[in-house]
């Protein structure tokens, strides 16, 4: 396993492959499985990625609590905003979709938890429903973000409740950004950057679920750490690079997860949570589910 970005990075660059064929190779010496294997885990996981998204488009679902239900179909069927036939306006709906069925107790893929579940599969299958990426190419953006999902696992944390929603929804964005940047064609070392110049758009974000459901601003999120992903995809495309690597990137998430105040970490006593009409909500919905 590797232990950063840069030294998967200085590897895939050294033998000439792909960052996707780095980690797969890695993944399948580690495992002790053969990659072939290893690309098979990863087609269903991408099929469930796309059964969820299905499914959320529909605009049946709807949450044990109400708050969440039918919005990834209003930008499917709705009203044509400035972005309407845009890669953007495609991302966002397949970015909520996602989390409206996680809201709705449905099945998912948690890349890299299911708070954050929405940003990689509505970056990769937004982008491929307008240039339709083949399996294999999808399979190889996967194995990309699940090394970075694992490094940033090592070195800092994926859980909202150590670090915040910088932690779900913020490594979610890094993880779709080089995950996208490996699907474009893009180098090693601009999937590093896209890595750091979506992560550092989402530094100190903090976890505040109303009534501590995943729900709300959770969906939500997605559709904003889906936008960042892409901001930094297209940033990375074009050449444009960050001063501080990645790793240092995800270091610095790491530091400002553990000094956050816990009412910003997943227990709903701070931020969106706290406020009034938060508070109400909550109160509101916990007690329609009880009765339920």
């Amino acid at each position: 396993m590797y232990h950063s970005l840069h030294e998967a990075i200085a590897d895939a660059e050294a033998r000439g492959v792909s960052l996707a064929t780095a980690a797969l190779d890695i993944e399948a010496r580690d495992q002790g499985r053969p990659v072939a294997e290893i690309r098979e885990a990863l087609l269903r996981a991408l099929n469930v990625m796309r059964g969820a998204v299905k499914q959320g488009l529909t605009g049946d679902l709807r949450s044990n609590s109400g708050l969440v239900g039918g919005d990834a179909a209003k930008l499917r069927t709705g009203p044509e905003g400035p972005l309407a036939g845009t890669v953007f306006r495609e991302v966002l709906m397949r970015a909520i979709a996602v989390q409206e069925v996680n809201a709705a107790m449905g099945i998912i893929v948690a890349a890299p938890t299911a708070g954050g579940a929405g940003v990689l599969p509505g970056v990769l299958l937004g982008l491929s429903a307008k240039q339709q990426f083949s399996d294999q190419a999808m399979v190889d953006a996967l194995a990309t973000a699940g090394l970075i999902g694992a490094v940033v696992a090592q070195r800092a944390s994926l859980s909202g409740a150590e670090g915040g929603c910088q932690a779900e929804t913020g490594a979610a964005a890094g993880m779709a950004a080089g995950a996208a940047t490996q699907l474009l064609g893009g180098t090693p070392a601009q999937v590093g950057h896209a890595v750091a110049l979506a992560q550092q758009g989402t530094l100190g974000l903090v976890c505040d679920p109303l009534g501590g459901l995943v729900e709300l601003p959770c969906v939500f999120r997605n559709a904003t750490g889906a936008a960042i992903a892409l901001a930094a995809v297209e940033m990375a495309i074009a050449g444009i690079t960050f001063a501080i690597p990645a790793d240092e990137v995800i270091d610095t998430m790491g530091e400002i997860g553990r000094e956050m105040d816990v009412r910003y970490r997943e227990t709903a006593g701070g931020g969106l949570a706290a406020t009034p009409t938060g508070r109400r909500l909550a109160k509101e919905r916990l007690t329609q589910i009880k009765r339920a």
